[in-house]
């Protein structure tokens, strides 16, 4: 029987969030598509999330900083 973790712990997202002094609801407003704090926090927290997901995030977060970061940047698994 093969058991899939779905926690992974906080996420390197949330310490650059942290880092750059940036909320849930930057990143959210940022967003051009449907991205919803919920969906953040689950991020920031280490659920796992869909490929699809996780480049909505990434989409967001680079549009918020003006920087180019990278899934392997955001999530460690």
């Amino acid at each position: 029987m093969i058991i899939e973790k779905f926690e992974f712990g906080t996420q390197p997202i949330d310490d650059i969030l942290k880092s750059l002094n940036l909320d849930n609801t930057h990143v959210v407003r940022a967003s051009t598509e449907q991205l919803t704090h919920k969906m953040l926090k689950k991020a920031r927290e280490g659920r796992r999330l869909t490929p699809h997901l996780q480049m909505k995030i990434l989409k967001a977060l680079n549009a918020a900083t003006g920087k180019s970061f990278t899934i392997k940047d955001l999530f460690n698994y």
